[in-house]
């Protein structure tokens, strides 16, 4: 031990600065020796400094540390654990591996990374991430703050940041294109289009060659850090760098009354199965931070990737804490969406609890009251927690609400009510749990699956691309082609196209509960069928902005409806009544092509409704026709109105301008029917009685 080192202290974990150096803290239980490695250059083969830490002097407990004084931000640096190499006893200690701090704050990339060197017997030191010692507090946020808007007014945009302004029709300068840089100069676009909330791709640093050979892992759900923002999304690649402009982004989002959340993925890592690489947590206690089959030497695989975070055990359970407090604190980020959130409901040996403690313990924390808190209330080992998720707080992506709506917009029997319920805000799923509408995050597509360009191009998926047979991906799209398979020069499919496009956005926007809009869906982005593009970082994935001019008609139709939403005249009371409460207010009424006649029948493939609107100024008839012909719906009287008729607010089957209006220039309808073509939906305003 070097005189000049002192003992260190075991709190906090991570490198943290002082005015006199850094303290560094790291847990391993079953290490039997602890090396810190300082480098001064990422690619450097040798590291300059090696601290061994004497387990008497910088240990305590199971957290080794040690204070070095003399250092500050900036430098690199990683560890060398020594241990049992003992598989069926869990334990998989490489002393030739340079390891992350499983706290550090930001990453280093040497350009010549490798992960088949992690995974190989021998040093890595010159081809390996290492981490690098940040100064959170050494930031002017210029009193930035988390917006804290209530759901019932959020407008959610699920988007990848490399993918929205790569393409060089992005405008975005080409230093900038596909990072935090590029997306602070878009922001002018998200604001006029209406969204009020990005849900970010996963930014946590990841290892991009976790994927076949020869692709590149885009979409980022193989994480190697918890804390660290990924430099590839950088426009400048030195890592204090990254922090700063990842902040950049969140102040200059929040500036245009835009939250931040972020996709974080807590279920598993890049460091995959036994077969995989050594990066961090496999080197330090691979025991605890995985669940293991029963002899230790094999990784549970809920996540479908060769491995699952084992996220109830106790020092796990304080990292995804400690992470989540992170982010909110030091990077002001607004909430928070779950990858295969089910996970984190299971114990040490993947049994589902009915209290998970991770999840309690993020419902609960002070430090992250008011923070947006989203489930993806499912796993791939089939555990489906929709409409059950523990907590009071969280909401839920709505799997349910993609699917039901899907099917019954393409014709299919039997979901003429399931559709009635999923427009409601599913109170099959959450009434009776006194939480709001929003409790159910709705969306058609998602980042993975078909866009919603593609769900009405495709009849089944088409992922060649992705080298594995078209394996890959789910073969549950619920898609129609609508006459033909891929791009068509057909006039009429695409008219239906544009027909059905227009239905899934009307309906995803006048649902009760929270929306989210997949990016480039507002200008029918396709990603040529692929449903499941997660190694295609290419034109597949990007968003190309020629399509706004291509789809104008979409992107204005999409624009107005967001208004529309956004638009809702909300008392302060409706904002936090329940679903229940919010229903009985609406007096909703239920109607076929007759009135108070609806068609709940296998066969059925039309609703009408009649309901109040929450301010309780206006009634709102829709009439939904999946049918293939058209029908005369009857419409509700309304001679007790001002004006004694309906005015047409939406017709999807109109040709823009036509297809959707601003209340104050909406045609009047007088008739006692309307005409509702197939595959359409109408939706009427009327001024209410005044009571």
């Amino acid at each position: 031990m070097e005189r000049s080192l002192k003992p260190g202290e075991s709190c906090p974990l991570g490198a943290t600065v002082t005015d006199e150096g850094v303290n560094f803290s790291i847990f391993s239980k079953s290490a039997k020796t602890m090396q810190l490695l300082i480098f001064d250059q990422v690619d450097a083969a040798r590291p300059a400094r090696v601290i061994k830490l004497d387990p008497g002097r910088n240990r305590t407990y199971h957290y080794w540390h040690v204070f070095v004084p003399g250092l500050g931000p900036g430098r690199i640096y990683g560890y060398r654990a020594g241990g049992p190499l003992d598989p069926k006893r869990g334990l998989r200690f490489d002393p030739d591996k340079v390891l992350l701090d499983p706290y550090g704050r930001a990453v280093a990339v040497p350009r010549k990374y490798s992960r088949v060197a992690a995974e190989w017997r021998g040093d890595n030191a010159a081809r390996a991430m290492k981490s690098v010692v940040t100064d959170p507090s050494a930031y002017d946020w210029e009193g930035d703050r988390p917006l804290r808007r209530p759901f019932a007014k959020t407008m959610i945009y699920e988007m990848h940041v490399r993918g929205f302004t790569i393409h060089p029709s992005s405008g975005v300068i080409p230093g900038k294109r596909g990072t935090f840089a590029g997306l602070i100069e878009k922001l002018p676009y998200l604001q006029d289009l209406g969204i009020t909330a990005v849900e970010l791709l996963p930014v946590f640093q990841y290892d991009p060659w976790d994927c076949p050979p020869g692709l590149v892992n885009y979409w980022g759900y193989c994480p190697v850090s918890f804390f660290a923002p990924h430099h590839g999304y950088s426009s400048r690649r030195e890592p204090l760098a990254v922090v700063t402009e990842f902040r950049d982004m969140v102040k200059a989002c929040h500036r245009a009354g835009i939250e931040v959340l972020l996709d974080v993925v807590y279920n598993h890592t890049a460091e995959g199965n036994e077969g995989g690489p050594t990066i961090c947590f496999k080197g330090l206690q691979n025991d605890m931070y995985y669940i293991l089959e029963r002899d230790g030497a094999y990784y549970a695989d809920y996540t479908g990737t060769g491995n699952t975070l084992n996220a109830n055990q106790p020092i796990v359970r304080r990292l995804i804490v400690d992470s989540l407090r992170y982010w909110v604190r030091e990077m002001h980020v607004d909430g928070f969406r779950f990858d295969l959130a089910s996970i984190l409901s299971r114990d040490q040996q993947g049994r589902p609890l009915e209290n998970p403690p991770v999840l309690w313990d993020i419902e609960s924390d002070p430090a992250l009251a008011g923070t947006k808190l989203i489930a993806e209330a499912w796993d791939a080992a089939g555990l489906y927690q929709v409409g059950r998720f523990v907590g009071d707080s969280w909401k839920e992506w709505n799997g349910q609400f993609r699917d039901d709506v899907r099917s019954f917009l393409r014709g299919d029997n039997g979901y003429a009510s399931r559709m009635a319920s999923r427009l409601l805000g599913s109170p099959d799923l959450y009434g009776g749990q006194q939480r709001e509408p929003e409790q159910s995050i709705n969306f058609i597509t998602c980042h993975d699956g078909f866009t919603l360009n593609d769900l009405v191009s495709y009849r089944r998926k088409h992922n060649e691309a992705n080298g594995e047979g078209n394996r890959d991906g789910t073969d549950d799209n619920r898609g129609w082609n609508c006459g033909a398979e891929g791009p068509s020069s057909d006039p009429a499919v695409e008219t239906l196209r544009n027909r059905q496009v227009k239905n899934f956005l009307t309906v995803l926007l006048m649902s009760l509960g929270a929306p989210m809009l997949l990016m480039g869906d507002e200008v029918r982005r396709s990603q040529q069928g692929n449903n499941n593009a997660y190694c295609q970082d290419n034109e597949v994935s990007w968003f190309d902005w020629r399509l706004l001019d291509r789809h104008a008609d979409i992107h204005r139709f999409t624009k107005r409806l967001i208004a529309l939403y956004s638009g809702r005249s909300l008392p302060e009371e409706c904002e936090i009544a329940c679903l229940d409460e919010v229903l009985r207010r609406s007096e909703i009424q239920w109607h076929g092509v007759r009135l108070h006649c609806p068609d709940w029948s296998d066969v059925s493939h039309t609703l009408a409704c009649t309901a109040r609107t929450p301010d309780g100024k206006f009634l709102m008839h829709a009439m939904v026709n999946a049918y293939t012909e058209a029908l005369e719906f009857e419409l509700p009287p309304v001679t007790w109105c001002a004006e004694g008729c309906w005015r047409r607010l939406i017709d999807t089957a109109l040709a823009a301008p036509d297809d959707i209006s601003e209340w104050t220039r909406a045609p009047l309808v007088s008739p006692a029917t309307y005409r509702v073509r197939p595959h359409s939906i109408v939706v009427l305003l009327a001024r209410a009685q005044i009571r």
